[in-house]
């Protein structure tokens, strides 16, 4: 094919183009499992189609697009096109098309030392079943069918029917596994997120590693009752708990270095006339160092049962969702760290709050590290986030210097 040199701002024309396929006034509406985010995925294959790759879908849903080198010893660079709702127009898109550029480079270039794979992780964000890493834990091995089996979304259709529209059977995805055979190494480009290189005026940096998470789904139950007929010492209000339980894990996590959200909180019977009888709420905690973690699961726990007795409710517990704190790869960090410096001229490390399937790849033992660009105002998971063109741009050439060197380090 003829000589294709990386090109930048080919990447950052693709991001508007699909931006303006799948997004609409309100952002991003590329929710995993729907038919704007198939449309997403037929836009990406068309790309894939220029290039001598294979392209597969696996098991999980996620698709790989397959470049053969010299030997069967892989280097993945990988990224996610689902967004959440009303999303922001970089978050996981800007992985996949940036390695979508690293590949065109790479292959214009003959056939590499390495085989190189380009993967679309599937369900990276679970905005609609609340499951994240779906498609990276399935082939990581650590998704658990059964724990997943449940889950249905805010219209009642289940987690398995939702998979099967789109060729997937939920207790077949961990076949996917076999996709990281000859895996030697996993790169993936992110936004920050977060404010933290804005602060200190640099376009990117390098991960160190992923927070620790632990997710669960908490029930208050009370008494449901006449807002204007029961006496305010009779009542058993569960919101009235779940609101304590809300600001106490603010508390804990400053206490503890860490961060905790409730990102969701519904009432019954929901209505202005009657004291709230049920109340269910989520709670995202997360730590950079897992014992820090549990003490913050366990601070909570205790909170809740302490809330609940104050106001003569029970409390539930049901974990959604968790995963251990990942360190990324020594090599790989300095690997990484080089290649921004070269590039930007500075570099800074720092460890991500935000989840990513990078951190899937990491545990199931391939080596692994992340780049971050710089976000505006730290905004992401909104219409407002936002990075400036210049830092794509260098994002990019960022993430194809450290395809090269990764290549080179799993060749020796």
């Amino acid at each position: 094919m003829p000589n294709s040199p990386l090109t930048p701002q080919r990447t950052i024309d693709e991001l508007k183009d699909l931006r303006a396929l799948t997004g609409n006034a309100d952002g991003a509406q590329r929710v995993c499992w729907t038919d704007s985010w198939a449309q997403a995925r037929a836009w990406l294959k068309a790309k894939l189609a220029e290039l001598p790759v294979e392209v597969v879908t696996d098991e999980a849903g996620n698709l790989w697009a397959t470049l053969r080198g010299h030997t069967d010893q892989a280097l993945l660079i990988g990224g996610h096109l689902d967004s959440v709702p009303n999303g922001g127009w970089l978050d996981g898109c800007l992985n996949t098309l940036a390695g979508l550029e690293t590949l065109r480079r790479i292959a214009a270039e003959g056939t590499p030392p390495v085989t190189v794979r380009l993967v679309d992780w599937a369900d990276e964000e679970g905005a609609r079943f609340g499951r994240s890493l779906l498609g990276s834990s399935a082939v990581s091995g650590s998704l658990d069918p059964d724990e997943v089996r449940h889950l249905t979304d805010k219209d009642g259709i289940s987690l398995p029917d939702a998979l099967a529209q789109h060729g997937v059977i939920l207790d077949q995805m961990k076949k996917a596994g076999r996709q990281l055979k000859n895996a030697a190494a996993y790169l993936e480009l992110h936004i920050e997120q977060g404010p933290v290189l804005e602060g200190l005026k640099l376009p990117v940096g390098v991960v160190l590693g992923t927070f620790g998470v632990e997710r669960h789904a908490i029930r208050f139950t009370g008494q449901s009752a006449h807002a204007g007929s029961t006496p305010m010492d009779q009542r058993r209000d569960a919101l009235g708990a779940a609101s304590k339980l809300h600001l106490e894990i603010r508390a804990i996590a400053r206490r503890h270095g860490g961060v905790c959200t409730v990102g969701s909180v519904q009432t019954r019977p929901g209505i202005v006339t009657a004291v709230v009888g049920q109340c269910d709420m989520t709670l995202d905690q997360r730590h950079l160092d897992a014992g820090r973690l549990a003490q913050m699961l366990a601070e909570a726990k205790a909170a809740g049962e302490r809330f609940a007795h104050e106001e003569k409710v029970t409390v539930e517990w049901r974990r959604l969702w968790n995963i251990h704190p990942i360190p990324f790869h020594p090599a790989l960090i300095e690997l990484a760290d080089a290649a921004v410096r070269e590039v930007c001229n500075a570099s800074h490390r720092l460890p991500s709050g935000p989840l990513h399937d990078a951190a899937e790849v990491a545990r199931a033992g391939v080596p692994t590290v992340m780049l971050f660009v710089q976000s505006l105002r730290g905004l992401s998971h909104a219409k407002e986030e936002d990075t400036l063109e210049e830092h794509i741009a260098l994002s990019v050439r960022a993430l194809d210097r450290l395809a090269t060197k990764t290549m080179e380090w799993i060749a020796f």
